[in-house]
Order: C-alpha cells, then sequence, then structure tokens
C-alpha cells in the first residue's frame, strides 16, 4: 500500500478536522485501522460469501464480517478479558489463543470478544482512479468525524478492488424497521423515532456547515439511517459521490429506492447540491411520521407521493390522521405536527424556501418557537393556499410525480 499516505491520514484522523467535542464520536475511535489488505477482508467476508451479502446498491455490495481488533484500545480490552478469563481457562485453553482463527473454530472456543464487526462496501469495478489517487480522497472521508455519521473504519485499494470499510449497526438501518423485515416487531416508539429525526439532522448539520470541507451527501434516505445498539441515528455513505468519476450517468449510481427521495431539481439537472440533502432529509422526516413509503402505489393504476399525501391533511391540522398506526396514537401531537411541517418545508419545490439544516435542528428540538410560528404561517401551509406541492413542475421520479389514472403503472 502507501504507508506515508496512510501516515498522514492518521494524523488527520486523530486532529477531528476541526469537529468540537461533542461532535466527534468517541465511539470506535481508538479501533480505526484505516488501511486493510485484500487478503484481510476476504478472510473476514469468507471470500465476499453470499451468505455474508447484507445488501446492493449501483455503487457495489455490502458485506458483513469480522476482524482482529488490533488497535490499541482492542489490545487494552482483551488483555482485560483474558485476565477476568484466565480463572476460568484450563492451561490448554489459554493457550489456544496462541492458535489461527479456524483451530479455534474447530475447538469450539468462544473468543468472540477479540474480533469487531464490520460493514464492508465492495465498489463495483470502475475509474476510481488510482490506489493513491482513490486514497487521497478517501483520506477525506476520514477526517469526517461525528457522533451521527456512520464511524469509516478503513479503506482497501488492491489492483482493481475499491473497497470501504465501516462500523457495523446492530439495529440495522430505519428502513428495515418502517418498512422491511423489522417493521413487524415495531421496536420504533415515538421517542425513538423523534430521536433519529434529530440525529440525522445534527449529521447532516455538521456535513453541511462544519466539516472539512463541506459535504454534500447525495444519498439521503432509510437505508442510509443506521441504527446503533440504542437506537442512535449513524448516517453513512456519506461524501462517497466524491468518489464517482466526473460525467458518470446518474442513471447507473442512483438505485430504484433512492427515487422517493430526489429533488425535482437533481432529477432535471443531474448535480447534488445541499438544497438536495434538505429535500431528501424531509421525505425522510415525513417516513418516520407517517410509517409510509416515499411512493406508494394508490388503487389499481397510479402511483402517489408522500408529500402530495401529507400536505392536504397537514393543511386541515389533521396530524393524528398522518402519524403511523404502529404507533397506536402513543406520540406527542405538538413533535410530530413539527416534524411533518419541517419535513414538508424542507421539500418544498423551490430550494431557496427550503430551511438550511441549521434552521432544521433547532425546529425539531423545539428550540425555536419564533421559527415555527413563522412556518406554520407559510403560505404553504395555509388552508385556501393554491401553492402546489409540484411546484412548476413534477419530473419523473420525485416524490410530487403522480402519474394521471390513465397511465399504466409500469411506465410510471
Amino acid at each position: 500500500m502507501h504507508p506515508k499516505l496512510s501516515r498522514a491520514a492518521r494524523r488527520l484522523l486523530c486532529c477531528g478536522g476541526g469537529a468540537s467535542r461533542e461532535d466527534l464520536s468517541d465511539e470506535g475511535s481508538g479501533s480505526l485501522r484505516w488501511v486493510f489488505s485484500l487478503r484481510e477482508l476476504r478472510s473476514a467476508t469468507n471470500s465476499f460469501n453470499y451468505d455474508n451479502k447484507i445488501g446492493e446498491g449501483p455503487l457495489g455490495s455490502v458485506y458483513w464480517g469480522q476482524v482482529w481488533d488490533g488497535s490499541q484500545v482492542g489490545r487494552i480490552c482483551c488483555h482485560r478479558e483474558i485476565n477476568k478469563k484466565k480463572c476460568q481457562m484450563n492451561w490448554l485453553q489459554f493457550h489456544t489463543l496462541l492458535l489461527p482463527q479456524w483451530i479455534q473454530s474447530y475447538l469450539l472456543i468462544d473468543f468472540a470478544f477479540f474480533f469487531v464487526q464490520i460493514v464492508v462496501k465492495r465498489l463495483k469495478n470502475g475509474k476510481y482512479g488510482t490506489e493513491v489517487e482513490f486514497a487521497s480522497e478517501v483520506e477525506i472521508l476520514g477526517r469526517i468525524r461525528h457522533k451521527n455519521l456512520l464511524s469509516f473504519r478503513g479503506y482497501c485499494a488492491d489492483g482493481p478492488e475499491r473497497i470501504l470499510v465501516y462500523d457495523f449497526m446492530a439495529n440495522s438501518s430505519l428502513f428495515a424497521h418502517l418498512h422491511g423485515p423489522l417493521s413487524a416487531e415495531c421496536l420504533l416508539d415515538w421517542r425513538r423515532r423523534a430521536s433519529i429525526a434529530i440525529g440525522a439532522a445534527r449529521a447532516l448539520m455538521y456535513l453541511h456547515h462544519h466539516a472539512t470541507p463541506q459535504i454534500t451527501h447525495g444519498s439521503i434516505k432509510a437505508t442510509n439511517v443506521l441504527l446503533d445498539s440504542d437506537f442512535q441515528a449513524h448516517v453513512g455513505d456519506f461524501g462517497l459521490i466524491r468518489l464517482i468519476p466526473d460525467g458518470t450517468d446518474n442513471e447507473k449510481i442512483t438505485s430504484e429506492n433512492q427515487r422517493g427521495y430526489l429533488a425535482p431539481e437533481y432529477i432535471m439537472f443531474g448535480k447534488p447540491t445541499a438544497g438536495c440533502d434538505i429535500y431528501s432529509f424531509g421525505i425522510v422526516l415525513l417516513e418516520l411520521a407517517s410509517g409510509k413509503k416515499p411512493i406508494e402505489k394508490s388503487g389499481s393504476v397510479k402511483t402517489c407521493g408522500i408529500r402530495n399525501w401529507v400536505l392536504p391533511l397537514a393543511k386541515e391540522g389533521r396530524y393524528d390522521e398522518i402519524a403511523d398506526s404502529k404507533l397506536n396514537d402513543k406520540f406527542s401531537e405538538p413533535e410530530l405536527k413539527r416534524m411533518v411541517l419541517v419535513g414538508l418545508a424542507c421539500t418544498h419545490s423551490e430550494p431557496e424556501k427550503r430551511p438550511t439544516m441549521v434552521e432544521v435542528v433547532p425546529l425539531l428540538k423545539g428550540e425555536s418557537k419564533e421559527m415555527l410560528l413563522k412556518l406554520e404561517r407559510d403560505e404553504l401551509f395555509r388552508p385556501d393556499s393554491t401553492v402546489s406541492s409540484q411546484g412548476t413542475s413534477t419530473p419523473e421520479g420525485s416524490t410530487d410525480s403522480v402519474p394521471r389514472k390513465d397511465e399504466e403503472l409500469g411506465g410510471a
């Protein structure tokens, strides 16, 4: 690899990119590996085995894996664990710590406390530059550290392989809990939803206003809001648009489940901006409040965007009808109202009329009553308002796009 580059990266990572102490994440910060070998990641994921695969997108595949925690923090923890368990081990068990992992597994000895779970994003073969160019871009991602951003552990650049390594999140994604296999368990009560909204908003505020350099995420959606063991939000996939070569066709980097989050101006011009992030975040807020997908089938021959469904109800003050039925009426109506109003404001068809993330965070936390009152009085929310949720156009893919009844769903 490139030892000089990786040492520089470590120095940059230690400084935290100028973030405030409360913004920096202390979880796993001592476990950073930075450079991984391809051999190590193959071993961690069972040679990128299908059984380890947990997702796939337009940029690549995502795998679950385990690696030896060789960091300073990891070694200290392991030594403490060994000292605790010495009295529980006989001589043979203790010395098997020196054996290869496959032998330990064969001997049925549990050494899970020596390993850390990771998520491995294996990028599809593409023009990501040379190893040095790729590593230079990844260094920038490594400097971006915030407690509500998914912790970046390192990368691998070996021949044509380009791989990113992140922390594993125990409670999967927001999408899995709202619409996926975990939705039936109803683990997201209102308190957790409100916390997730604020945490994700703080992460975006950091990227847009405090990170160096300031970063446009470019892919805000429920699948990229990951949840740790305490259901705290960690926004993932930030900065990946920096790795995509200029001139790449937007269709090739836009997944099907992302289309409902795309701002109208992005669909028209293909350029991600902070305003596009804010629009996408507004859709996530409406998902949290209503439990509905960004675009849902309504009837047999048309689709309905979540914003088009929520806005008329909000104008009439029917927030109880907006609330997710899985909440069983156990929610704070003032908080839900705030979340809905902010979500709708973020998805305004005119980018300049959307709030910034610096404004969104205090609004969600209920710390800015004047801003909330101003928002409530906005023309958008007046019952007699003729302001359309679509604005002047409804590009295909936006949640504002609703096909006519005579259109075939398959052509939407």
